[in-house]
């Protein structure tokens, strides 16, 4: 048995472990958030919904790009009256492993949000996120609330006041100052801070011409940006106080000690399942729980905020932060093998 204490608390709520299953990852069903809860995160986070229900952007939507991925799904979900029993299934489902529930909303304006969230407040979620960052809807939205400190300050204290949940809000990259954003995110009542959402891109196919995405654009996850979502969650550490979920790139337990290192109390997983499988969470957990334990570490405690520190560690080189070709290739093959599938 393991001699590390991998568990942590998040906006008061306590973990198992600080793995984070990722909004927009296989969170449509109640069972799916199930299997990733048994396959070792010690939080889930469903899909984002709005109040009414949405079909999302057709087909293509997702692309692995060779560094990474990108997608332009367009926030398909069943509107948030069926949100909340589906919320209410999977909370069932995971009081008995200990396991947190995170919800996601959106909405268009600071009012819905809170409405919604009000709403989703009845299947009694542990947390609840506002995804005010998601990249690929601009044309219907408009600008992104995380634009700006003003557009975060809105949104949270609408919410804040609609619900006693603990609030995440989720930030994205694409801003002059995200430490700025998120000190705003703090004053007005966040209870936690998860960075990063995907950083808007593009890619175009050479032969033809155009964009591969039918939205055209669409947000970069992967390995690529685990550089920017470290740099961003130290950036955030060192202005705020509340816990940050660090989301981006992570697909090793190396990766999770790297973000607990920048500052961030627990750890998003998201495309790591499109390249490790279903089952990724397991295997990271493993992999961060076998670092700790051959650095000397009892519990997270002890690599977390380093940087911020200026700690040093006697290790061996990291591995590259975007994976060579002979990693890539062995990432491929696991990824065949456990036949994981992209993000929905």
């Amino acid at each position: 048995m393991s001699s590390v204490d991998l568990s942590c608390t998040l906006a008061g709520v306590r973990l198992r472990n600080p793995l984070v299953l990722a909004s927009g990852i296989l969170g449509t069903h109640a069972s799916l958030l199930e299997r990733v809860a048994r396959s070792g995160a010690g939080a889930v986070t469903a899909k984002s919904c709005g109040s009414e229900p949405r079909r999302g952007h057709p087909n293509p939507t997702v692309l692995d790009w060779g560094y990474g991925l990108i997608n332009a799904v367009g926030l398909p979900n069943p509107g948030v009256e069926a949100e909340v029993e589906l919320l209410a299934r999977t909370k069932r489902l995971l009081e008995p492993l200990g396991v947190a529930l995170i919800a996601s909303v959106f909405a268009d304006t600071p009012e819905r949000f809170a409405v919604v969230a009000a709403r989703i407040a009845d299947a009694r979620p542990d947390l609840v996120e506002l995804n005010v960052s998601c990249p690929n809807v601009g044309s219907e939205f408009g600008e992104q609330f995380a634009a700006t400190p003003e557009g975060v300050t809105a949104v949270t204290e609408r919410v804040r006041d609609a619900t006693d949940i603990p609030i995440v809000v989720k930030l994205s990259p694409a801003v002059a100052d995200i430490a700025r954003v998120a000190v705003a995110c703090q004053r007005a009542g966040a209870s936690a801070i998860c960075a990063i959402n995907t950083m808007p891109g593009m890619v175009i196919d050479a032969e033809s011409g155009v964009p591969v995405l039918a939205n055209a654009e669409g947000g970069l996850s992967g390995p690529a940006l685990k550089p920017i979502a470290l740099r961003c969650v130290y950036a955030i550490a060192r202005a705020v106080d509340i816990p940050i979920i660090g989301t981006g790139g992570v697909l090793t337990g190396t990766d999770a000690v790297q973000m607990l290192m920048a500052g961030a109390t627990a750890v998003g997983v998201g495309s790591a399942l499109y390249y490790r499988g279903a089952d990724a969470t397991a295997l990271i957990l493993a992999e961060l729980d076998a670092w700790l334990r051959e650095h000397g570490h009892g519990s997270p405690e002890g690599v977390r905020g380093s940087a911020l520190r200026g700690l040093r560690h006697a290790v061996s080189p990291s591995p590259p932060p975007v994976p060579g070709e002979e990693e890539r290739g062995s990432l491929e093959a696991a990824r065949r093998e456990s036949g994981g599938s992209r993000r929905g």
